[in-house]
Protein backbone atom coordinates (compact mmCIF):
# COMPACT_ATOMS: atom_id res chain seq x y z
CA UNK A 1 0.00 0.00 0.00
CA UNK A 2 0.99 3.65 -0.02
CA UNK A 3 3.32 4.58 2.81
CA UNK A 4 1.43 4.49 6.06
CA UNK A 5 2.65 7.63 7.77
CA UNK A 6 3.27 10.78 5.81
CA UNK A 7 4.48 12.55 8.95
CA UNK A 8 7.16 9.92 9.55
CA UNK A 9 8.16 10.04 5.90
CA UNK A 10 8.53 13.80 6.02
CA UNK A 11 10.64 13.59 9.17
CA UNK A 12 12.96 10.99 7.66
CA UNK A 13 13.35 13.05 4.52
CA UNK A 14 14.13 16.19 6.50
CA UNK A 15 16.84 14.36 8.42
CA UNK A 16 18.50 13.62 5.10
CA UNK A 17 18.29 17.08 3.58
CA UNK A 18 22.05 17.42 3.47
CA UNK A 19 22.56 14.29 1.41
CA UNK A 20 24.51 15.29 -1.68
CA UNK A 21 22.83 12.80 -4.01
CA UNK A 22 19.41 12.70 -2.36
CA UNK A 23 17.75 9.64 -0.94
CA UNK A 24 19.12 6.23 -1.77
CA UNK A 25 16.91 4.14 -3.99
CA UNK A 26 16.21 1.60 -1.25
CA UNK A 27 15.13 4.32 1.17
CA UNK A 28 12.81 5.92 -1.37
CA UNK A 29 11.26 2.57 -2.13
CA UNK A 30 10.82 1.72 1.55
CA UNK A 31 9.12 5.03 2.36
CA UNK A 32 7.09 5.60 -0.77
CA UNK A 33 6.95 2.32 -2.70
CA UNK A 34 3.76 1.05 -4.32
CA UNK A 35 2.89 -2.63 -4.60
CA UNK A 36 1.69 -3.75 -8.05
CA UNK A 37 -1.69 -4.88 -6.70
CA UNK A 38 -2.62 -1.32 -5.66
CA UNK A 39 -4.23 -0.97 -9.08
CA UNK A 40 -6.29 -4.17 -8.92
CA UNK A 41 -10.08 -4.06 -8.65
CA UNK A 42 -9.89 -6.54 -5.79
CA UNK A 43 -7.53 -4.37 -3.77
CA UNK A 44 -9.48 -1.19 -4.41
CA UNK A 45 -12.93 -2.76 -4.11
CA UNK A 46 -14.03 -1.37 -7.46
CA UNK A 47 -17.18 -2.55 -9.17
CA UNK A 48 -17.17 -4.33 -12.48
CA UNK A 49 -14.84 -7.19 -11.60
CA UNK A 50 -15.00 -9.75 -14.38
CA UNK A 51 -16.39 -7.27 -16.91
CA UNK A 52 -14.51 -6.53 -20.17
CA UNK A 53 -13.26 -3.11 -19.03
CA UNK A 54 -11.52 -4.49 -15.94
CA UNK A 55 -8.37 -5.65 -17.70
CA UNK A 56 -7.95 -2.32 -19.47
CA UNK A 57 -8.46 -0.20 -16.36
CA UNK A 58 -6.15 -2.41 -14.30
CA UNK A 59 -3.52 -2.09 -17.02
CA UNK A 60 -3.84 1.68 -16.81
CA UNK A 61 -3.36 1.57 -13.06
CA UNK A 62 -0.41 -0.75 -13.38
CA UNK A 63 1.18 1.57 -15.93
CA UNK A 64 0.80 4.46 -13.51
CA UNK A 65 2.67 2.41 -10.92
CA UNK A 66 5.40 1.58 -13.44
CA UNK A 67 6.00 5.29 -14.01
CA UNK A 68 5.79 6.05 -10.32
CA UNK A 69 8.30 3.39 -9.33
CA UNK A 70 10.63 4.32 -12.19
CA UNK A 71 10.76 7.86 -10.81
CA UNK A 72 11.46 6.59 -7.30
CA UNK A 73 14.27 4.42 -8.62
CA UNK A 74 15.82 7.25 -10.62
CA UNK A 75 14.30 10.69 -9.95
CA UNK A 76 16.69 12.50 -12.27
CA UNK A 77 14.47 13.53 -15.20
CA UNK A 78 17.28 13.25 -17.71
CA UNK A 79 17.64 9.52 -17.11
CA UNK A 80 14.02 8.88 -16.10
CA UNK A 81 12.54 10.03 -19.40
CA UNK A 82 13.94 7.16 -21.50
CA UNK A 83 12.41 4.66 -19.06
CA UNK A 84 8.99 6.30 -19.28
CA UNK A 85 9.23 6.63 -23.05
CA UNK A 86 9.80 2.87 -23.25
CA UNK A 87 6.20 2.28 -22.08
CA UNK A 88 3.71 1.33 -24.80
CA UNK A 89 2.62 4.49 -26.61
CA UNK A 90 -1.12 4.08 -26.05
CA UNK A 91 -0.82 4.03 -22.24
CA UNK A 92 2.35 6.08 -21.89
CA UNK A 93 0.51 9.11 -20.54
CA UNK A 94 -0.38 7.17 -17.40
CA UNK A 95 3.29 6.38 -16.81
CA UNK A 96 4.03 10.09 -17.07
CA UNK A 97 1.27 10.75 -14.56
CA UNK A 98 2.76 8.29 -12.08
CA UNK A 99 6.28 9.59 -12.57
CA UNK A 100 5.07 13.15 -12.00
CA UNK A 101 3.49 12.15 -8.71
CA UNK A 102 6.76 10.68 -7.45
CA UNK A 103 8.80 13.67 -8.61
CA UNK A 104 6.34 16.10 -7.04
CA UNK A 105 6.55 14.23 -3.74
CA UNK A 106 10.32 14.50 -3.76
CA UNK A 107 10.20 18.15 -4.81
CA UNK A 108 8.01 18.93 -1.80
CA UNK A 109 9.80 16.79 0.75
CA UNK A 110 13.43 17.04 -0.34
CA UNK A 111 14.36 20.74 -0.01
CA UNK A 112 17.76 20.38 -1.67
CA UNK A 113 16.14 20.03 -5.12
CA UNK A 114 12.69 21.31 -6.04
CA UNK A 115 13.09 21.34 -9.82
CA UNK A 116 12.41 17.74 -10.76
CA UNK A 117 8.90 18.18 -12.17
CA UNK A 118 9.86 21.27 -14.14
CA UNK A 119 12.90 19.55 -15.63
CA UNK A 120 10.72 16.52 -16.40
CA UNK A 121 8.30 18.76 -18.32
CA UNK A 122 11.07 20.50 -20.19
CA UNK A 123 12.86 17.27 -21.05
CA UNK A 124 9.69 15.80 -22.54
CA UNK A 125 9.04 18.96 -24.56
CA UNK A 126 5.74 19.32 -22.65
CA UNK A 127 4.17 16.50 -24.68
CA UNK A 128 2.42 15.07 -21.61
CA UNK A 129 1.93 18.36 -19.78
CA UNK A 130 -1.72 17.63 -18.95
CA UNK A 131 -0.91 14.29 -17.33
CA UNK A 132 2.13 15.70 -15.57
CA UNK A 133 0.09 18.35 -13.81
CA UNK A 134 -2.55 15.77 -12.89
CA UNK A 135 0.19 13.63 -11.35
CA UNK A 136 1.39 16.60 -9.31
CA UNK A 137 -2.09 16.80 -7.84
CA UNK A 138 -1.86 13.21 -6.62
CA UNK A 139 1.14 14.26 -4.55
CA UNK A 140 -0.68 17.33 -3.19
CA UNK A 141 -3.55 15.10 -2.10
CA UNK A 142 -1.32 12.46 -0.57
CA UNK A 143 0.51 15.00 1.55
CA UNK A 144 -2.65 16.97 2.36
CA UNK A 145 -1.04 20.17 1.10
CA UNK A 146 -2.97 23.44 0.82
CA UNK A 147 -3.87 24.05 -2.80
CA UNK A 148 -3.75 27.85 -2.90
CA UNK A 149 -0.01 28.29 -2.22
CA UNK A 150 0.78 25.54 -4.71
CA UNK A 151 -1.30 27.14 -7.46
CA UNK A 152 0.70 30.34 -7.05
CA UNK A 153 3.83 28.48 -8.18
CA UNK A 154 2.54 26.60 -11.22
CA UNK A 155 1.18 27.51 -14.64
CA UNK A 156 -1.85 29.78 -14.04
CA UNK A 157 -3.95 27.87 -16.55
CA UNK A 158 -2.81 24.26 -16.65
CA UNK A 159 -1.92 24.25 -12.96
CA UNK A 160 -5.61 23.76 -12.21
CA UNK A 161 -5.25 20.25 -13.63
CA UNK A 162 -3.32 19.41 -10.46
CA UNK A 163 -6.49 20.14 -8.50
CA UNK A 164 -8.28 17.75 -10.85
CA UNK A 165 -5.61 15.19 -9.95
CA UNK A 166 -6.26 15.89 -6.27
CA UNK A 167 -9.94 15.05 -6.75
CA UNK A 168 -9.16 11.90 -8.72
CA UNK A 169 -6.82 10.69 -5.98
CA UNK A 170 -9.46 11.14 -3.31
CA UNK A 171 -12.09 9.28 -5.33
CA UNK A 172 -9.70 6.48 -6.26
CA UNK A 173 -8.24 5.90 -2.79
CA UNK A 174 -10.99 7.23 -0.51
CA UNK A 175 -14.09 6.24 -2.43
CA UNK A 176 -16.02 5.31 0.70
CA UNK A 177 -15.75 8.92 1.86
CA UNK A 178 -16.04 10.93 -1.35
CA UNK A 179 -18.04 8.61 -3.61
CA UNK A 180 -20.19 6.41 -1.38
CA UNK A 181 -20.86 9.02 1.31
CA UNK A 182 -20.58 11.97 -1.12
CA UNK A 183 -18.79 14.10 1.43
CA UNK A 184 -18.14 17.70 0.59
CA UNK A 185 -14.85 18.44 -1.11
CA UNK A 186 -11.91 19.25 1.21
CA UNK A 187 -11.16 22.35 -0.88
CA UNK A 188 -12.93 25.69 -1.08
CA UNK A 189 -13.89 28.24 -3.69
CA UNK A 190 -13.33 27.38 -7.33
CA UNK A 191 -10.89 24.65 -6.33
CA UNK A 192 -13.85 22.67 -4.97
CA UNK A 193 -15.36 22.62 -8.46
CA UNK A 194 -12.15 21.44 -10.10
CA UNK A 195 -11.87 18.80 -7.37
CA UNK A 196 -15.25 17.50 -8.55
CA UNK A 197 -14.00 17.30 -12.12
CA UNK A 198 -11.26 14.96 -10.91
CA UNK A 199 -13.72 13.08 -8.72
CA UNK A 200 -15.97 12.57 -11.74
CA UNK A 201 -13.01 11.19 -13.67
CA UNK A 202 -12.33 8.71 -10.86
CA UNK A 203 -15.85 7.32 -11.22
CA UNK A 204 -14.77 5.74 -14.50
CA UNK A 205 -12.46 3.52 -12.46
CA UNK A 206 -14.46 3.18 -9.24
CA UNK A 207 -17.46 1.98 -11.23
CA UNK A 208 -15.39 -0.14 -13.61
CA UNK A 209 -16.46 1.89 -16.67
CA UNK A 210 -19.99 0.62 -16.09
CA UNK A 211 -21.98 3.38 -17.75
CA UNK A 212 -25.24 2.59 -15.97
CA UNK A 213 -23.50 2.61 -12.60
CA UNK A 214 -21.69 5.86 -13.42
CA UNK A 215 -24.96 7.54 -14.39
CA UNK A 216 -26.60 6.44 -11.15
CA UNK A 217 -23.56 7.53 -9.16
CA UNK A 218 -23.46 11.03 -10.62
CA UNK A 219 -27.18 11.44 -9.98
CA UNK A 220 -26.69 10.44 -6.36
CA UNK A 221 -24.77 13.67 -5.73
CA UNK A 222 -26.40 17.05 -5.13
CA UNK A 223 -27.49 18.38 -8.52
CA UNK A 224 -25.28 21.46 -8.22
CA UNK A 225 -22.25 19.16 -8.50
CA UNK A 226 -23.39 17.32 -11.62
CA UNK A 227 -21.86 19.63 -14.27
CA UNK A 228 -18.33 19.24 -12.95
CA UNK A 229 -18.71 15.52 -12.31
CA UNK A 230 -19.90 15.04 -15.89
CA UNK A 231 -16.89 16.97 -17.19
CA UNK A 232 -14.63 14.49 -15.44
CA UNK A 233 -16.56 11.54 -16.83
CA UNK A 234 -16.19 13.01 -20.32
CA UNK A 235 -12.44 13.23 -19.94
CA UNK A 236 -12.18 9.66 -18.65
CA UNK A 237 -14.39 8.05 -21.26
CA UNK A 238 -12.28 9.63 -24.00
CA UNK A 239 -8.77 9.36 -22.57
CA UNK A 240 -9.04 5.98 -20.81
CA UNK A 241 -11.72 4.31 -22.93
CA UNK A 242 -12.88 0.76 -22.38
CA UNK A 243 -16.49 0.84 -23.62
CA UNK A 244 -18.29 0.46 -26.94
CA UNK A 245 -20.37 2.86 -29.03
CA UNK A 246 -23.65 1.82 -27.45
CA UNK A 247 -22.34 2.62 -23.96
CA UNK A 248 -21.04 6.01 -25.03
CA UNK A 249 -24.37 6.83 -26.64
CA UNK A 250 -26.14 5.89 -23.41
CA UNK A 251 -23.77 8.12 -21.48
CA UNK A 252 -24.38 11.09 -23.78
CA UNK A 253 -28.15 10.71 -23.53
CA UNK A 254 -28.05 10.53 -19.74
CA UNK A 255 -26.27 13.85 -19.28
CA UNK A 256 -29.24 15.85 -20.54
CA UNK A 257 -28.48 19.57 -20.14
CA UNK A 258 -24.96 18.73 -19.01
CA UNK A 259 -23.84 17.34 -22.35
CA UNK A 260 -21.69 20.49 -22.91
CA UNK A 261 -19.68 19.64 -19.80
CA UNK A 262 -19.25 16.01 -20.88
CA UNK A 263 -18.03 17.23 -24.25
CA UNK A 264 -15.66 19.74 -22.68
CA UNK A 265 -13.95 16.97 -20.73
CA UNK A 266 -13.72 14.97 -23.94
CA UNK A 267 -11.97 17.88 -25.68
CA UNK A 268 -9.38 18.00 -22.90
CA UNK A 269 -8.73 14.29 -23.36
CA UNK A 270 -8.49 14.46 -27.15
CA UNK A 271 -6.07 17.37 -26.98
CA UNK A 272 -3.94 15.68 -24.33
CA UNK A 273 -3.59 12.59 -26.49
CA UNK A 274 -3.01 14.52 -29.71
CA UNK A 275 -0.31 16.60 -28.04
CA UNK A 276 1.40 13.45 -26.79
CA UNK A 277 1.11 11.71 -30.15
CA UNK A 278 -0.89 8.81 -28.73
CA UNK A 279 -4.34 9.10 -30.27
CA UNK A 280 -6.07 5.73 -30.18
CA UNK A 281 -9.18 4.11 -31.70
CA UNK A 282 -11.20 4.60 -28.52
CA UNK A 283 -10.49 8.36 -28.67
CA UNK A 284 -11.78 8.49 -32.23
CA UNK A 285 -14.85 6.52 -31.17
CA UNK A 286 -15.65 8.92 -28.33
CA UNK A 287 -15.22 11.95 -30.58
CA UNK A 288 -17.47 10.40 -33.21
CA UNK A 289 -20.21 9.64 -30.70
CA UNK A 290 -20.05 12.89 -28.73
CA UNK A 291 -19.39 15.32 -31.61
CA UNK A 292 -19.93 13.49 -34.86
CA UNK A 293 -16.39 14.60 -35.72
CA UNK A 294 -12.90 13.02 -35.77
CA UNK A 295 -10.38 13.76 -33.05
CA UNK A 296 -8.43 15.92 -35.51
CA UNK A 297 -11.35 18.36 -35.42
CA UNK A 298 -12.14 18.03 -31.73
CA UNK A 299 -8.67 18.31 -30.19
CA UNK A 300 -7.76 21.76 -31.63
CA UNK A 301 -10.78 23.29 -29.90
CA UNK A 302 -8.77 23.33 -26.67
CA UNK A 303 -6.06 25.52 -28.17
CA UNK A 304 -8.59 27.70 -29.96
CA UNK A 305 -10.42 28.33 -26.70
CA UNK A 306 -7.17 28.93 -24.84
CA UNK A 307 -6.18 31.66 -27.29
CA UNK A 308 -9.61 33.25 -26.92
CA UNK A 309 -9.25 33.69 -23.16
CA UNK A 310 -5.60 34.70 -23.08
CA UNK A 311 -5.26 37.93 -21.14
CA UNK A 312 -8.81 37.73 -19.78
CA UNK A 313 -9.42 39.83 -16.68
CA UNK A 314 -11.92 39.50 -13.87
CA UNK A 315 -12.73 37.28 -10.93
CA UNK A 316 -13.50 34.12 -12.90
CA UNK A 317 -10.41 31.89 -13.12
CA UNK A 318 -9.04 31.67 -16.64
CA UNK A 319 -9.29 27.88 -16.40
CA UNK A 320 -13.06 28.22 -16.04
CA UNK A 321 -13.26 30.73 -18.88
CA UNK A 322 -11.32 28.23 -20.99
CA UNK A 323 -13.76 25.47 -20.16
CA UNK A 324 -16.77 27.67 -20.92
CA UNK A 325 -15.35 28.70 -24.27
CA UNK A 326 -14.70 25.07 -25.17
CA UNK A 327 -18.34 24.32 -24.40
CA UNK A 328 -19.46 27.03 -26.80
CA UNK A 329 -17.17 25.75 -29.52
CA UNK A 330 -18.36 22.16 -29.10
CA UNK A 331 -21.97 23.31 -29.43
CA UNK A 332 -21.07 25.00 -32.70
CA UNK A 333 -19.31 22.02 -34.29
CA UNK A 334 -21.97 19.58 -33.07
CA UNK A 335 -24.87 21.58 -34.43
CA UNK A 336 -26.30 22.14 -30.95
CA UNK A 337 -27.71 25.37 -29.61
Amino acid sequence: MFWSSTGKARARLTQRNAAPRGLARSVRRRIFGLAPDEASFTKRGFRGAGEPAQARLERIGSTFIVGYMAALDDPEPESLLPAVEAVDTEVRGFAYEGAAMALALLDMLAPWDRSRVQRFLEGSDYRHVYMTYVGMGWAWARLGRSVEPKLMRVDPLLGWLAVDGYGFHEGFFHGARYVEQRRQQPLSGYAARVFDQGLGRSLWFVEGAGVGRIIDRVRSFPEARWPDLWAGVGLACTYAGGVDREALEELARATGPHLPQLRQGSVFAARARERAGNLAPHVELACDVLFGKPASVVAPLADQAERAVTGAQGDTPRFELWRQHIQRLTAAISGAA
